[in-house]
């Protein structure tokens, strides 16, 4: 390496900063802290390691202004109380699994029925209701916040003691990372998402109607009135699920398909393609028309979970389609769906999984 690159190097990891701040305690005392995450190129991004939650990510729109762009509570009181799983980390298995059982290796297990009779989002304290453990570090071209945490044999109904890591990463082009590990030491079930909720000009816009959504997907998977999936990977062709070339979310509604109807809202599955690929893809772009700034989701998963915001709360200070969690993950109810991608995980394994959130601004 030349003299001159190495300068830039060192410039380049000079620019890159993590702040640590108090953001509260838990109803039983425990000390929380918010992380905040630079990249000197006018972006941050601000998680807690309550939930491993993202509380903020402000990214530059056409002006130059970086403004934020994912719902969020104010203070640590807000996450403590109900919620949709606001920028949350979610997991042991992220999404529904039917009737909250499933078999493995000839075993029964039963699971915490937090959604009607069936178990969604990890149960009734899943992943997002936890203080993780924390590391930080910054490499040339990256600001780097690892969360750790150790889920005990039985939590929630799950079996296995689960050691879970979740790496987020800020780099220089714009882009937030996610990375999932985890190993156990019995056979379980894992399936990770962030649940962040996406609105590109959130603090000019009500609502992400007018937001431009595509998604990389010749397939999606049709649900019962319970948003179980039927097991079917129906192809999008000549449906309201065509997503493969961009569509306001507004016109998707418009076009009144019964199972959208159904939901008031998107709330489904999509395949992506190259369904086995380990590969991190392009799986969706989402675009808002006014600040011009673009979302692009690659991800290593091999579907993605598109929810509209439909039931959001003005109890809680949000609104109906206020913004859209683009949750990249494996599919609901997967244990139970043999045809689908495993989730499960074994003791001499390692689960890993990579999101990247990359952000830009759309030429005018």
């Amino acid at each position: 390496m030349t003299k001159a690159s190495t300068l830039i190097t060192k410039i380049k990891t000079c620019m890159l900063q993590i702040i640590e701040q108090p953001f509260g305690n838990t109803a039983d005392g425990r000390p929380v802290e918010l992380y905040t995450l630079l990249n000197g190129y006018n972006m941050e991004v601000e998680i807690t390691n309550y939930g491993g939650i993202i509380t903020a990510i402000k990214v530059p729109g056409k002006n130059g202004k970086a403004e934020n762009v994912v719902l969020g509570f104010k203070s640590l009181d807000g996450y403590l109380g109900k919620h949709p799983k606001i920028g949350a980390t979610v997991g042991r298995y992220a999404n529904r699994i039917a009737q909250g059982k499933f078999q493995l290796e000839g075993k029964a297990y039963n699971l915490a029925q937090n959604k009607g009779k069936h178990h969604i989002h990890g149960g009734t304290e899943g992943f997002d209701r936890k203080v993780w453990k924390v590391r930080t570090g910054i490499s040339e071209d990256k600001a780097i916040l690892q969360m750790s945490y150790t889920s005990p044999n039985g939590e929630e109904g799950y079996p296995g003691n689960l050691e879970v890591k979740v790496t987020y990463y800020l780099t220089l082009d714009g882009s937030l990372g996610i990375q999932y590990e985890a190993s156990t030491d019995q056979p379980t079930v894992v399936n990770f998402t962030n649940h962040s909720y996406f609105n590109l000009n959130l603090a000019h816009r009500a609502d992400i109607k007018n937001h431009q959504l595509a998604i990389k997907a010749d397939r999606y998977l049709p649900a019962n009135d319970e948003s179980i999936p039927t097991g079917e990977l129906k192809p999008v062709d000549n449906t309201s699920f065509d997503l493969r070339t961009p569509q306001s979310i507004q016109s998707i509604f418009d076009q009144k398909h019964p199972e959208i109807e159904k939901t008031k809202g998107l709330d489904h599955c999509f395949v992506l393609k190259d369904i086995n690929a380990p590969e991190v893809k392009l799986a969706a772009t989402l675009t808002d028309p006014e600040s011009k700034r673009v979302l692009e989701v690659f991800t290593s998963e091999p579907g993605i979970q598109v929810y509209t915001g439909n039931f959001l709360d003005p109890a809680l200070g949000f609104a109906p389609h206020q913004a859209v969690c683009l949750e990249t993950q494996h599919f609901p109810d997967s244990p139970n769906k043999p045809q689908f991608p495993p989730t499960t995980l074994l003791p001499d394994q390692k689960f890993v999984s990579t999101t990247l959130y990359k952000f830009s601004v759309e030429d005018e």
